[in-house]
């Protein structure tokens, strides 16, 4: 069911529920209004015309809100004249909620459906049912279990590398060659002697790392793979360069 219905100078059609804006409301938000300006209802079956308005019709609505409008910009000019004014206007609404279409003084009727009354069907009484014939027990094979014997697999822990450059002399390059020949932790480094520390770098460098000097560096790895580091710091104090 719709109504066309004069609110504010303006006419509308609404419906039941229906949220529409119109011009401001002089009632607060949340209170209830209503507009007897019906000119035109139709339920569906019968259409009817106001002359100009339906007596005994009315529309109930709900404000919910007072707002402003968009702004709409005007724009006057006179030719020739030298005259221009531009105004902005933002009309002043109100938000409401078209709760009821009331006809001659009564609501929208809704239609209900008639509720069938409900038959019971009769219950049917079942059979008694035959007693199942019992199987013989069948005997349950014993299944045997053969365990296999896994022989325990020995994981071998491969020790992660330690920073080589913690020891004094030894930079990231040479920490490289080191680690390439094997010694790439705290504790091999500490078993091996100067010489074999000198012969792995030349081999790997040349004639130019002859000039370092890996006296030291066994010593401090000791210290280092014991977690020694206050005693490794007080070495590398008197140290120069990896050099005692």
């Amino acid at each position: 069911m719709y109504a066309i219905v004069e609110i504010a100078g303006q006419q509308f059609k609404v419906q039941k529920d229906q949220k529409i804006f119109v011009h401001r409301l002089a009632e607060k938000e949340g209170s209830s209004v209503t507009f007897d300006k019906v000119l035109l209802t139709d339920d569906g079956k019968k259409v009817n015309i106001g002359t100009p308005t339906i007596n005994g019709a009315s529309v109930s609505a709900k404000v919910l809100a007072h707002m402003r409008g968009d702004k709409v910009l005007v724009f006057k000019k006179k030719r020739r004249k030298g005259y221009q004014k531009l105004n902005g206007h933002r009309q002043d609404l109100s938000q409401i909620e078209i709760e009821d279409i009331t006809l001659n003084g009564k609501g929208s009727a809704k239609k209900e459906t008639a509720k069938k009354p409900e038959t019971k069907e009769p219950v049917k009484k079942e059979a008694p049912k035959k007693a199942a014939v019992k199987d013989a027990p069948k005997k349950a094979e014993a299944k045997k279990v053969v365990k296999k014997e896994t022989t325990p697999k020995t994981e071998t822990k491969t020790a992660k590398p330690d920073k080589l450059t913690k020891i004094e002399g030894i930079g990231p390059k040479i920490a490289g060659i080191l680690a390439d020949a094997g010694m790439d932790t705290f504790k091999k480094l500490s078993t091996a002697k100067a010489e074999k520390i000198s012969e792995i770098l030349v081999a790997a460098g040349g004639n130019a790392y002859n000039r370092f000097d890996p006296t030291t560096w066994p010593k401090q790895a000791k210290l280092a793979a014991d977690g020694k580091w206050d005693e490794l710091q007080k070495l590398q104090d008197e140290l120069n360069g990896g050099k005692a």
